[in-house]
């Protein structure tokens, strides 16, 4: 077996790639036992039939608390050094749009329960699935995630899951939140669930002091965003798919509760106040590139653009931004420049250091 993944924290402190904090440490020996089990030889034969089923709360880890407390870097960790076949680490919203489309094709077979189907392919041949960011906002989800889970725990998968919220904080206040509790009662019988109470926001501080406006919009800003998103990201990104009122809305470099986009993918497309509030529930920090000057001839953009900025600011998401001109000089002539200044107060109040802050 390869290093403890304790031993692989301290490792990491003391060359200073990590902060020493205990509350991750703590997490590193959970993970631990898991990784252990994951690679223990398989019994098989005549006697394998009688082996006694997996005691409550060791068939994974829930670990939740607030956003950058380093929940998703651990797991990271735990993921790459698991030595097993059979691995998959996958953003929770993306794996439910992956549930939600492969349900829809079963579904046309016409066969009664196109659940069963759907996870005996995703658990074929998978031993270890890792979840980041679990959050149930959808009714379809919240609908089928029970059944789902049970099966994919029936098969012997192993999850490891991170979230914000502790289990019965999932879907509050959600339309038909009856039918959700029993998957509530599951992931606490069948996970251990562990708060990190880390007293640092590690995202926080990684933006506390930075610059986050970038003006103007050219290579020398581009240079700067690309290093903050490396520094968020840790080089890790993929695409998101939010379903939203049937409709696909594909936000392509995210990673973590952390979005990057351009001004004309979200802008200058036909998208919506919903889209964007479908955004802020999946984003903690917007990184937004090239954000043009607007009047008259783009003034549809201008306005989806006062929409998104109004959405991030209610949702209290941190925005990175590069942009032709400050805030206050770009949108300053033609109908709706008046009712602009208050997008720009909000854009100059989300680069004060306060902001950073309240946004975490």
């Amino acid at each position: 077996m390869s290093q403890h993944l304790t031993a692989l924290y301290d490792t990491r402190v003391a060359e200073g790639l990590l902060r020493p904090d205990p509350a991750q440490r703590q997490v590193m020996a959970l993970l631990e036992q898991a990784r252990e089990r994951l690679e223990a030889p398989e019994r098989k034969g005549f006697l394998a039939r009688f082996r006694k089923a997996e005691p409550m709360g060791q068939q994974g880890l829930y670990l939740w608390g607030g956003v950058g407390r380093g929940k998703s870097m651990l797991m990271d960790l735990f993921f790459q050094h698991v030595a097993i076949p059979g691995k998959r680490r996958v953003h929770f919203h993306a794996f439910m749009q992956e549930v939600q489309a492969a349900l829809h094709e079963v579904r046309k077979t016409g066969v009664d329960d196109a659940i069963k189907p759907v996870a005996a392919k995703i658990a074929d041949g998978l031993k270890l699935l890792c979840f980041d960011e679990m959050q149930i906002t959808d009714i379809a989800d919240a609908m089928i995630v029970g059944r789902l889970f049970e099966h994919l725990f029936e098969a012997g998968v192993v999850i490891v899951t991170t979230s914000n919220r502790h289990p019965k904080d999932l879907y509050k206040n959600g339309l038909n939140r009856q039918v959700f509790v029993p998957f509530i009662d599951l992931l606490q019988d069948r996970l251990a669930v562990h708060e990190l109470a880390a007293d640092t926001d590690y995202r926080q501080d990684r933006l506390a002091g930075e610059r986050v406006w970038f003006t103007p919009a050219d290579a020398a800003a581009k240079t700067a965003i690309d290093l903050i998103w490396s520094d968020l990201t840790g080089g890790r990104e993929e695409p998101l798919v939010l379903e939203v009122k049937g409709r696909a809305v594909t936000i392509p470099r995210f990673w973590a509760g952390q979005a990057r986009a351009t001004f004309a993918a979200l802008c200058g497309t036909a998208l919506g106040p919903a889209d964007y509030l479908a955004l802020v529930g999946a984003a903690k920090i917007l990184v937004l590139e090239d954000i043009p000057v607007m009047g008259p001839a783009n003034a549809n953009e201008a306005k989806r653009f006062v929409t998104l900025i109004d959405a991030l600011y209610e949702g209290h998401v941190q925005l990175v931004a590069s942009a032709a001109a400050e805030p206050e000089a770009l949108y300053t002539k033609g109908t709706g420049a008046f009712e602009f200044e208050r997008t720009a107060s909000r854009l100059r109040e989300m680069q004060g250091a306060e902001w950073v802050t309240a946004s975490h």
